[in-house]
């Protein structure tokens, strides 16, 4: 049982340059943002003249919404853009754009994720068949095809399906399978079907909806979703599990998953974080991934 905390070092296009105020103050590629960030609890390094000097583009939540806001831009600030991600082999290119709902396209805490998974489909080979469920715009998934795996990529937005596409030929790639869909009815037919994949991902929002109004609710319907995905595991699969509720804790996704998959013969589990500047390590949700045993 091996514990972990991990953020990515490596990025050039990425950097978290201060955090604090409950706001962070990230560079991507050649803009930097200043948006809400719930996590930062502590003081900021740098005084606010500073973040208004550099900040670029700043997100102002709307006074009338939890969620939604808008971005206060400087001049010459693009609404969309792109960044390159790469590691040995993988070379990715990823739009950004600023959403209504703070975020821009990309959670850089994921890289170390996309890593891991490169390096298990390449372990794999030609056998490598991966299932990518909540998929976003398919950091997972171009990483998994950049291996050379058949990937499907499943997610309730179609909108979000198509900024998935111009990131997967962006970064040169091909012939990942789109599924637009509830991810547990679509897990729940591929079951019926007797599919098996050689790895997992599931990226599970806190709370969301379907394309037909289908209510997600993640601690009350992580453990159906986990039931139905453990029958659709390969001999010798990994799985990647990310969890963003503030209430749920990394053991907790490590024995959840541990009781339906079976034993792993690895495993890593723990915190995903990003450094600022100063060092201040800001937590951005927790992870189970594991390779579990051939039969």
């Amino acid at each position: 049982m091996k514990s972990e905390i991990m953020t990515p070092r490596n990025w050039v296009d990425y950097e978290l340059i201060d955090s604090g105020g409950f706001e962070k103050l990230e560079r991507f590629g050649d803009f930097v943002l200043s948006r809400p960030e719930p996590q930062a609890i502590w003081n900021k390094s740098l005084d606010r003249s500073q973040w208004e000097r550099m900040a670029h583009a700043a997100f102002r939540k709307d006074r009338k919404s939890e969620d939604k806001g808008e971005w206060m831009l400087k001049p010459g600030m693009k609404q969309q853009w792109y960044v390159n991600y790469r590691y040995q082999g993988m070379k990715l290119r990823m739009r950004l754009g600023l959403t209504s709902f703070k975020h821009v396209g990309l959670f850089p805490e994921q890289a170390e994720n996309w890593d891991w998974i490169f390096e298990r489909v390449r372990e794999q080979g030609e056998k490598a068949k991966v299932l990518n469920l909540f998929a976003y715009t398919g950091g997972a998934s171009l990483a998994a095809r950049a291996g050379g795996a058949e990937v499907t990529h499943v997610d309730s937005v179609r909108q979000v399906i198509s900024w998935s596409r111009e990131n997967m030929e962006a970064s040169g790639l091909d012939q990942i399978r789109w599924v637009v869909e509830d991810a547990l009815k679509f897990v729940k037919r591929e079951v019926k079907r007797g599919n098996k994949y050689t790895g997992i991902i599931l990226d599970p929002p806190a709370y969301g909806r379907g394309p037909d109004g289908e209510k997600w609710v993640l601690e009350q319907q992580i453990n159906e979703l986990l039931t139905e995905s453990a029958q659709l595991v390969d001999s010798g699969a990994f799985v990647v599990l990310n969890l963003y509720s503030m209430g749920l804790s990394a053991l907790l996704a490590r024995t959840a998953v541990n009781q339906l998959f079976g034993q792993a013969r690895s495993e890593q589990f723990g915190e995903l974080y990003l450094e600022d500047r100063a060092q201040k390590a800001l937590p951005l949700g927790v992870y189970y991934r594991g390779v579990f045993e051939s039969e």
